[in-house]
C-alpha cells in the first residue's frame, strides 16, 4: 500500500513539475516577445501627437506644486536628517532631483533651483512655477526642532534662490506655533510669497487647533492661500497623519482661510474611510475650498483623478500642479493609464524628454479640462500686494497666546 502511494506521490509530483517547467518556459517566451516588441516600437519614430492630445498647444501653466530640498551646502540653511539621509529615500530623491550629493557640495543647495528653472524653461506647456519652503517642527521653547524635523526647506532660501530665475515663484512655509510667526507672516509676503506651505504630520500641526485662530485670520488679511497636505504622509520617516486628516481643515475652512487640500486627500483612510471621500463632503460646505491635482497619475492613486474629474461639485475647484519631482517612471508611467488612454498616446507621451510635458499632456489625455490648467495663475498671482491689504497688518501684530514651555508638539489629536 505505501509502496503504491509512493508510486502515486511520484506521479503527480512529476506531472506538476512537468505543468511548472511547461508554463515557465511559455512565460519566458512571452516576456522575451514583449522585450523584442518594446525594443521594435521604441525604435519608431514618434511622429504626430494622437488624436487625444492633438489639440494640446503650446502653453504657459503655472505649476503651483513644487519641491525643493538640500543638505546645508554653500550655507543655505536646509537641512536633512540623519535618519532620512541614511535611509534609501534619501539617494531616491536625489535621483528624482537629477542631482548628486557630490554636485550639491560642490556647488550648493541652489544648483537644485537653477536645475529646476531650466528644466522648466525647456518645457512647452509649463512657464513658471512655485518652489516650496518646508518648514520644520517647533519645540516648547518655540525654537526649530532639529531633532523632529526630517526635512527643513527655510523661506530664506527659497526667496535667494527664486529671485534668480524669473520663472520661479516664492511659497513660504511657516509653522504656526513659532512665538513669531505672523510677524514672519507678513515678511513672507513682502517678499513675494504666493501661498503658504503645510505638511501637518511632519511639522506637527494640528489645522483645528483653535490656538491657530489668529494665523488663520493673518492668512485672510494677507489674502494669502494655505498649501496644506491631506491624507497619508509616505514621503517621510515618521509622520503624525491624525494631523493630516481632511477633516481637521474644517476650522480655518470656516473663518474663511483659502485652502488648497493637496493631492486631493487620495491616500490613507480614517475610521474605515478613505481621506478622499472625508474630504469631499467639505466641497459642498466650503466655496473657499480647492484641491489641486498634484501627484495623481502615481502608481499608487490610480483612479482617483478619473473620480474627481466626474464630480460636478468639484468643476472650478481643481488646479494643476505636479509634485515635481516626483514625476519619473516607475512612480509614474502613461502605460498605467491605459483605462483612459489609448496605447499610441501613452507611447507618445512615454517617449517625450521634459517632466512638465509628460505630466501636463497626461492629465490632458485623461480629461483634465483647460480651466484647471489656468486656475494656478488665476487663484495665486491675482491675489492683493500688501500695500493694499485692508486692515492694519503690519510687523507689530499681535502674536498668538503660547504660554512659555507650553507642550505644542508631539500630541496627537484628541478626537
Amino acid at each position: 500500500m505505501v509502496f503504491f502511494l509512493g508510486t502515486i506521490f511520484r506521479a503527480v509530483f512529476g506531472l506538476a513539475a512537468g505543468l511548472f517547467k511547461l508554463c515557465s518556459a511559455i512565460l519566458g517566451i512571452l516576456l522575451g516577445v514583449l522585450v523584442m516588441l518594446w525594443f521594435l516600437l521604441d525604435e519608431l519614430p514618434l511622429g504626430d501627437p494622437p488624436a487625444e492630445i492633438a489639440q494640446a498647444a503650446d502653453s504657459d501653466y503655472l505649476d503651483m506644486h513644487v519641491h525643493v530640498a538640500g543638505i546645508g551646502a554653500g550655507n543655505s540653511g536646509c537641512f536633512i536628517s540623519p535618519q532620512l539621509r541614511d535611509s534609501y529615500k534619501f539617494r531616491f530623491y536625489l535621483h528624482a532631483f537629477g542631482i548628486t550629493e557630490e554636485r550639491l557640495l560642490e556647488r550648493g543647495d541652489g544648483v537644485v533651483v537653477e536645475h529646476l528653472s531650466n528644466l522648466i524653461s525647456e518645457s512647452r506647456h509649463v512657464g513658471r512655477a512655485v518652489v516650496l519652503a518646508l518648514d520644520g517642527v517647533v519645540n516648547e521653547a518655540g525654537e526649530l526642532d532639529r531633532e523632529k524635523t526630517e526635512v527643513y526647506v527655510p523661506n530664506e532660501f527659497v526667496v535667494k534662490e527664486t529671485a534668480k530665475h524669473d520663472n520661479l515663484l516664492f511659497g513660504a512655509s511657516i509653522n504656526p506655533y513659532r512665538p513669531d510667526a505672523l510677524r514672519r507672516l507678513v515678511s513672507a509676503k513682502r517678499q513675494g510669497a504666493v501661498l503658504v506651505k503645510w505638511i501637518p504630520s511632519i511639522m506637527h500641526i494640528d489645522p483645528a487647533d483653535e490656538r491657530l485662530i489668529p494665523f488663520y485670520l493673518s492668512l485672510i488679511e494677507l489674502d494669502l492661500p494655505l498649501l496644506t497636505h491631506a491624507g497619508k504622509e509616505a514621503s517621510f520617516i515618521r509622520s503624525e497623519d491624525d494631523f493630516n486628516d481632511p477633516e481637521r481643515l474644517e476650522l480655518p475652512l470656516r473663518l474663511g482661510v483659502t485652502v488648497i487640500a493637496a493631492h486631493i486627500a487620495t491616500t490613507g483612510e480614517k475610521e474605515g474611510v478613505d481621506n478622499f471621500y472625508r474630504l469631499l463632503p467639505l466641497f459642498k460646505k466650503y466655496p473657499n475650498l480647492y484641491a489641486d491635482i498634484s501627484s495623481l497619475t502615481q502608481i499608487n492613486k490610480m483612479g482617483y483623478l478619473s473620480a474627481a474629474l466626474k464630480l460636478d461639485y468639484l468643476s472650478g475647484r481643481l488646479i494643476y500642479g505636479s509634485d515635481w519631482p516626483l514625476q519619473f517612471f516607475p512612480l509614474v508611467s502613461p502605460w498605467y493609464q491605459l483605462k483612459d488612454i489609448s496605447p499610441a498616446t501613452a507611447r507618445y507621451i512615454f517617449k517625450l524628454d521634459n517632466a512638465w510635458d509628460r505630466d501636463v499632456l497626461l492629465k490632458k489625455a485623461m480629461g483634465v479640462p483647460e480651466d484647471v490648467f489656468l486656475r494656478s495663475e488665476q487663484l495665486l498671482t491675482n491675489r492683493r500686494a500688501l500695500a493694499d491689504v485692508v486692515g492694519t497688518v503690519s510687523d507689530s501684530v499681535p502674536q498668538p497666546d503660547f504660554a512659555p514651555g507650553e507642550n505644542l508638539v508631539g500630541d496627537r489629536p484628541q478626537e
